[in-house]
């Protein structure tokens, strides 16, 4: 049980009602983590704006549940780990390739150096090095994926803090950590 109630759509305020009943709409239920944080009308809105944002970005879905499952294994998120996962594959993924991301690789060496760059943004808190952005531009990152890549972290630690913070139980198939 969540540390904080799942807020049912039936029992949301006018205020969180709208926004849940999309979520309802795009999953075909409401996923725990969204029901815990529609507690806050304005975390619920900056959640599902900031996925909805980035529905339309440059990194596309499948690299960008690569992301999130590297940032998920690194923080230990078991929720954001199985939510991911599940979407990884809805994205064209094989269960090799998540396995793989989740440990901050792939077999592509440009999408190789973009989830190790992730891996040093999340485990050095930011700090990533002179040389570290030059690099990414060499395997052939622009500026504004590097940009949206950074963002899509910044996403996936707000979803990994909710999630580990506040239990949230897991509604998607468990996921093991890879080392």
């Amino acid at each position: 049980m969540a540390r904080i109630p799942v807020v049912p759509v039936a029992e949301a305020s006018a205020a969180v009602k709208s926004n849940l009943t999309k979520i309802e709409g795009a999953f075909g239920t409401v996923p725990n983590m969204f029901g815990v944080v529609a507690n806050s009308p304005a975390a619920l809105q900056s959640m599902w704006g900031s996925f909805g944002a980035f529905s339309t970005g440059s990194l596309g879905a499948a690299l960008t549940e690569q992301i999130a499952v590297a940032v998920a294994n690194r923080n230990s998120c078991s929720y954001c780990l199985a939510a991911h996962t599940a979407l990884g594959t809805q994205a064209g993924l094989t269960e090799e390739q998540l396995k793989t991301a989740q440990r901050a690789h792939s077999d592509e060496p440009r999408v190789d150096a973009l989830l190790q760059f992730v891996h040093t943004l999340v485990a050095n808190q930011g700090e990533v090095g002179d040389d570290a952005i030059p690099a990414l531009r060499e395997h052939g990152w622009s500026d504004e994926q590097i940009v949206e890549t950074i963002a899509q972290v910044g996403l996936n630690l707000f979803t990994n803090y909710i999630n580990i913070a506040l239990d949230v139980p897991v509604d998607f198939p468990a996921v093991q950590f890879e080392q």
